[in-house]
């Protein structure tokens, strides 16, 4: 939905937006967050977008971008308790022991285990603003120009902040990327 102006936000077209970008911005926050918090979070950020209308400028974006970015904001505000869980995650997966797999399969759910443990650990430890980016190009499918827009920052930003993003991810993950890269054993 394409609207020109400053604050022209009517119940009409805020309704319009709402049946265009509702689903689509639950399964965004759905796949970051619990259905049941996404719930209360797409409810939060059209009420924020209600109360700020008068401030809505199509200029300087598309309205959905302008709702992506009002519900990444409120989704920061929430994650501050995911990072938490992230990092309670990796570190009892460092204190869990792990005994030898009896077959082929349950090594390969240790692997996969291991790899989502290290991943959480790895995401937790991103910088809000590169987990910002990445979880909107990754899990809502937007262009950097896109996450860029939502997050009120320039493209090269945005870029940048994906590439940082990826990079410390690989880094942190090189050895499980590895594993799963490897040939499997004849058996």
């Amino acid at each position: 939905m394409t609207m020109t102006g400053v604050g022209i936000l009517t119940e009409d077209v805020l309704t319009a937006l709402y049946e265009a970008h509702a689903r689509p911005l639950h399964r965004y926050l759905a796949r970051r967050l619990d259905p049941a918090t996404a719930d209360d979070l797409v409810a939060e950020t059209f009420l924020q977008a209600w109360r700020q209308r008068a401030r809505y400028n199509a200029t300087r974006g598309t309205a959905r971008a302008w709702l992506y970015g009002i519900a990444t904001n409120l989704l920061r505000n929430h994650t501050r308790g995911e990072v938490r869980g992230l990092r309670a995650l990796a570190r009892e997966h460092a204190r869990s022991v792990q005994g030898d797999p009896p077959d082929a399969l349950a090594a390969a759910r240790v692997d996969a285990a291991n790899a989502a443990n290290r991943l959480a650990g790895a995401l937790a430890g991103l910088r809000t603003e590169e987990r910002d980016v990445l979880m909107l190009i990754a899990l809502a499918d937007f262009t950097p120009a896109e996450a860029a827009e939502a997050l009120g920052i320039n493209v090269t930003t945005a870029r940048t902040r994906l590439h940082r993003a990826r990079h410390t991810l690989r880094e942190a993950l090189s050895d499980s990327l590895s594993l799963f890269s490897e040939e499997p054993p004849d058996a």
